[in-house]
């Protein structure tokens, strides 16, 4: 049988639109494993991992491997990424100015400070900003078990799965997402690629940016949970530009029970960063 070229050029064109929205994989061709970032886990008394790709070249540099591949954990605060655009999707969140009262429950994070930020009347970008769990389960519940499956299961992301309460379930280890698919899921929605409206992506976009200045502008959304055995786990997925360049990043961290990791991700984050030569504009 003879394909006309007009069918050929059609074929190109969806292969190049499919290739395009793949979750990024890694290869040994475009990899480089840096052991020299495990200095910044060992001096703050953690493991983990971290992954950083640099979309104009394609390359790679990860510190742990395999567990940045293989290895799932609950997604905590990371969700908010997930469940924003499902809000603003389904119109559960009318735009990033749209308030949820405060319930009154005075609330504290997990090393016991009282979350000042979180009791009050807060909008979406404010939530998103300070990380409001309770203003996220409440839209959790406004999207119910059925809708937020559906869009779990069209997004792929992780295990896609809802086994424990509907407010609770990125956060007791219901839900589970490896760092890489972390770094396919903010990769996507930098570039719209995800299936939503634009303007759906573009809100959550704007929300993720926690840094612009002359020099780069630095884009994240940062986890703090625990697991099954009671260790504390640590995120910070996203990306930071220079001269307009943008390089994708995921810093996963798990250390005791009490580990003070608030801080601890952004300084990690940081370092690695600067050692390789951001924050300066000259990438």
């Amino acid at each position: 049988m003879k394909i006309k070229p007009t069918n050929i050029k059609t074929l190109l064109l969806l292969l190049i639109a499919n290739y395009s929205l793949l979750i990024i994989s890694c290869s040994p061709n475009n990899v480089k494993v840096d052991n020299s970032l495990k200095k910044y886990f060992d001096e703050n008394g953690v493991t983990g991992t971290f992954g950083l790709y640099d979309n104009g070249t394609g390359q790679f540099i990860i510190y742990n491997l395999s567990r940045f591949k293989d290895s799932a954990f609950l997604p905590a605060s990371t969700f908010k990424i997930v469940n924003s655009l499902i809000g603003i999707e389904t119109g559960k969140i009318t735009n990033e100015k749209m308030m949820i009262k405060w319930d009154g429950v005075i609330r504290t994070f997990p090393d016991g400070d009282t979350a000042k930020a979180w009791n009050k009347d807060l909008t979406m970008e404010e939530a998103f900003k300070v990380s409001a769990v309770p203003y996220y389960q409440e839209v959790a519940r406004r999207i119910g078990k059925d809708t937020m499956q559906h869009w779990l299961d069209s997004l792929k992301y992780g295990s896609k799965k809802i086994t424990t309460k509907i407010d609770t379930f990125w956060l007791d280890n219901s839900l589970k997402v490896t760092p890489d698919e972390e770094m396919g899921l903010v990769k996507k929605l930098y570039f719209g690629q995800l299936p939503f409206q634009k303007r759906t992506q573009d809100i959550v976009k704007k929300a993720m940016l926690q840094e612009d200045n002359a020099n780069y502008k630095l884009s994240y959304k940062s986890g703090w949970g625990f697991l099954e055995n009671g260790k504390s786990l640590g995120w910070i997925v996203g990306w930071i530009e220079e001269n307009r360049h943008p390089y994708f990043f995921v810093l996963n961290v798990e250390g005791a029970h009490d580990a003070k990791l608030g801080t601890m991700r952004l300084d990690i984050l940081k370092g690695i960063l600067k050692q390789n030569d951001f924050f300066e504009g000259k990438r």
